[in-house]
């Protein structure tokens, strides 16, 4: 097993994997965002373009504002499991039961490559980087060192993980290298504009609607630095919206002035939900969601978590108000 913390060592090993193997399995998280689907679509067809055989997984459809980048088409979210491959890469994923697919057992040679910290020890090869923007600049780390040329179509992938990743390069992830490298994509032909439409232009009714209902739920906690907003199934169903369309309503509540953390709860079952944390920086939200079982970055966490919705609040709030500056 190779397993080093040291980014270099992790790109060589996974350029020497690639350059040695013919096939190829790649999965990102269950219900992906931007960086796990777009570092897929770059990757796959980076080793397409070096003709490879890839098979792309998610276990989840990809997200609609995600489905006009290039390979959105490619994605299957079924594998036969005696199909063998040289080579399973699990991206983004953290953890390697998130992948949901027995990526060990289908492939000769398994890599974890990732920038979420503490992301889990599995497989030969860890390649893994906290001090990386996405998970994308990984992939782009290893196709330089593979002196592999970038498309115009792994360069928009790329280009759309970094930009959804580190929040249209707001969030302190937001370091040289993203900039860099999202120039560097610019320059290989990625239209910004166009990517910025399909992230954040072009939003379904229901969505707005489902996010209405959403913020007439918020609640701040009594010293005023912790937020919260939730959506009940029922909520989705009125609308006539999937789960996708919740995707990013955390950043709603954080966005008050004043507000050090926020907090949105998506009901999956009864009392039972998924917890999404955003912070401003002063609190780790992620040391908090390993707590509970999930896991996450520093100012961007989650897990799943239950009880009725007010009981999951009021717990979470008095969990977040000592680590409060």
């Amino acid at each position: 097993m190779v397993n080093n913390t040291d980014p270099g060592t992790g790109v060589e090993q996974v350029a020497a994997a690639i350059r040695d193997s013919s096939s190829f399995l790649i999965a990102a998280h269950e219900s992906p965002d931007g960086d796990a689907i777009a570092s897929t679509f770059a990757l796959t067809i980076a080793l397409r373009e070096m003709g490879k055989d890839v098979v792309a997984y998610n276990v989840d459809p990809i997200p609609q504002k995600l489905r006009f980048l290039p390979g959105a088409d490619t994605l299957v979210n079924h594998v036969a499991e005696q199909t063998r491959y040289d080579v399973g890469i699990v991206l983004d994923a953290g953890e390697l039961r998130r992948a949901k697919i027995d990526v060990i057992g289908m492939c000769g040679i398994s890599i974890n490559i990732d920038h979420h910290p503490y992301s889990e020890d599995f497989g030969d090869i860890y390649c893994v980087d906290t001090g990386a923007s996405a998970t994308a600049v990984m992939i782009y780390r290893i196709l330089k060192h593979l002196d592999h040329p970038v498309s115009v179509a792994v360069a928009e992938n790329i280009y759309t993980a970094i930009l959804s990743d580190t929040g249209s390069f707001r969030y302190s992830s937001a370091n040289s290298e993203a900039f860099c490298v999202a120039g560097e994509m610019v320059g290989c032909g990625v239209d910004p504009w166009k990517v910025a439409g399909g992230l954040y232009e072009s939003q379904e009714e229901e969505r707005l609607r489902l996010l209405a209902k959403s913020l007439a739920t918020l609640q701040i906690s009594a010293c005023g630095r912790v937020a919260a907003i939730y959506a009940t199934e029922q909520m989705f169903a009125e609308v006539g919206a999937g789960p996708e369309l919740a995707d990013s309503f955390v950043n709603y509540p954080r966005s008050i002035h004043g507000v050090e953390v926020a907090v949105f709860l998506r009901e999956i079952g009864p009392d039972s939900y998924k917890l999404s944390m955003r912070s401003k920086g002063s609190v780790d939200v992620g040391a908090l969601a390993r707590e509970l079982g999930g896991g996450g970055h520093r100012n961007a966490a989650g897990g799943e978590v239950s009880g009725s919705v007010e009981q999951v609040v009021a717990d979470v709030f008095k969990r977040l108000h000592p680590l409060l500056p």
